[in-house]
């Protein structure tokens, strides 16, 4: 894999940033093919976007490097052919498992001035975007417009677009509207080589051949940049409403879920641990659902399309009470109180990052979430019987976030290989269930190791094989997705 050369040469200090001659070169060949204003080696630049929320890697990038448009992203990529230096794509840098770091010398491309929104398409609902806009703005876009993007997430104030689609981003409306992928019906992108390809146009019907627009997402930018995305759009849920429910134990969660969903569509459901609101409670200012502490809580969404919304969703309730799952529950009565009950699941992530968590996103068919609740909480248990660790997830869909918060004694180091230890453990019995060590975050170089307990041999193979085809240098993100052999 191609690494920027360092040799033997001696470092000299170019801009209070000290790099070796190479670099040199390199930083000059960009500011040549951009402007030197769209080329930055300042430290706080290199330290920001060389590094992702994981935390666990150094960020060592030699630029980073703005495009305006998709012309500029050619032009950088074929500059680091000619150079032969490797790229990092970088789009709000949220992503946890390791996608967006540059370690190594690469040059990182940043998404953030390819923002443009068009002007919604009515017609086909639809609307046309950057790579670098924010979700958050796209939301209000379609908003604005009494349509809906209904892909969103705690991050949406700060992911982009591009990175979304980069990762297939899930979160938290997948029980009711998909993953990403479902909602891009066009894109361009920059493969590698720094050919553009305009894929699918935004066509509704398109069936000539391989659809290669479904490659890209969720692709980690291992085969090219995504510069722009037409995205589908949809109408607004019916008034929402939210309930919290205090759960007895980790059986009552799923049987919850089969309770109320076999009489009311639901638009989310989302649980988390006791630990979880604590932890939001005391140190986000979060309110706590209600004085009950529970062991788990489940968080409910639904559209109340009529009075007789309500009253399946109180029988249901009332059954699950009855049952003793539910010990506790609060329902929403307006839209500001809606959004106070969210806060308790959104700001989990945000909250725990102060103790740097290792995170396990991992998922089965929603059937088998039980019996995988099981077995990795008594993986967990067993290994860290005097370790923190918080549960939350978007259960509804299948997906669990296993968060082990780092002790204050241990040094980042050993607590990353600790927990290395114990993936193997967990990650075989995702195996056994034929599910997923990656449900919604990506691989990325976090869980690149772990790979092959997902994907077979030979699915490995063709997708390097893809690779190959899109990025015969080898330049693009390389570490992530694949292990370094």
């Amino acid at each position: 894999m191609p690494r920027v050369a360092d040799g033997n040469i001696t470092p000299i200090v170019f801009m209070e940033f000290s790099v070796a001659g190479s670099s040199i070169d390199i930083i000059q060949e960009l500011s040549a093919v951009l402007t030197p204003e769209q080329v930055a080696i300042d430290r706080a630049s290199l330290e920001t976007y060389g590094q992702d929320w994981t935390r666990f890697t150094p960020p060592a990038p030699t630029a980073i490097v703005f495009p305006r448009d998709t012309a500029d992203v050619v032009a950088v990529v074929e500059c680091a052919r000619r150079c032969q230096f490797a790229l990092v794509p970088s789009g709000g840098r949220t992503g946890l498992s390791g996608g967006a770091c540059a370690a190594n010398g690469e040059v990182v491309v940043s998404m953030d001035k390819i923002n443009a929104i068009s002007p919604v398409n009515l017609t086909d609902r639809t609307v046309t975007v950057g790579a670098g806009a924010i979700t958050q703005n796209v939301q209000q876009t379609a908003r604005d417009a009494d349509l809906f993007y209904p892909v969103d997430f705690a991050s949406s104030g700060s992911s982009q677009i591009g990175g979304n689609i980069a990762t297939n981003a899930g979160g938290i409306n997948v029980i009711r509207y998909g993953m990403t992928r479902d909602w891009v019906a066009g894109l361009t992108v920059v493969t590698g080589k720094g050919e553009v390809l305009e894929l699918n146009k935004g066509l509704m019907k398109n069936n000539t051949g391989l659809d290669f627009r479904h490659l890209f997402i969720g692709s980690e930018g291992i085969l090219g940049f995504i510069t722009e995305a037409t995205l589908k759009l949809t109408a607004p849920p019916k008034d929402p409403t939210v309930l919290v429910l205090g759960l007895s134990d980790m059986n009552a969660i799923m049987a919850v879920l089969d309770r109320i969903q076999s009489t009311t569509p639901l638009l989310a459901y989302e649980f988390f641990s006791e630990l979880a609101v604590s932890k939001v409670a005391d140190h986000a200012g979060v309110a706590r659902p209600f004085d009950t502490h529970t062991p788990f809580y489940a968080l409910v969404e639904f559209e109340r399309e009529n009075d007789m919304t309500d009253a399946h969703v109180f029988e249901a309730i009332e059954q699950c009470m009855e049952e003793g799952w539910v010990i506790d529950a609060v329902m929403s009565q307006s839209v500001a109180q809606a959004r106070a009950l969210w806060q308790l699941r959104e700001d989990i992530s945000e909250t725990i990052s102060k103790w740097t968590p290792y995170k396990n996103d991992i998922s089965s068919t929603v059937s088998k979430v039980p019996e995988l609740l099981t077995a990795v909480d008594d993986v967990v248990h067993e290994n860290y019987p005097d370790w923190e660790v918080v549960w939350y997830g978007h259960i509804g869909d299948g997906n669990l976030h296993l968060n082990i918060l780092k002790p204050e004694h241990l040094q980042i180091e050993a607590f990353k290989a600790r927990c290395s230890e114990v993936s193997t453990d967990i990650f075989n019995a995702i195996k056994t269930l034929g599910g997923s060590v990656s449900a919604e975050h990506g691989v990325g170089t976090l869980k690149a190791p772990y790979l092959g307990y997902s994907k077979s041999d030979s699915e490995i193979d063709a997708m390097r094989a893809i690779k190959a085809i899109f990025d015969p240098d080898g330049i693009l993100n390389p570490g992530k997705v694949f292990s370094i052999a």
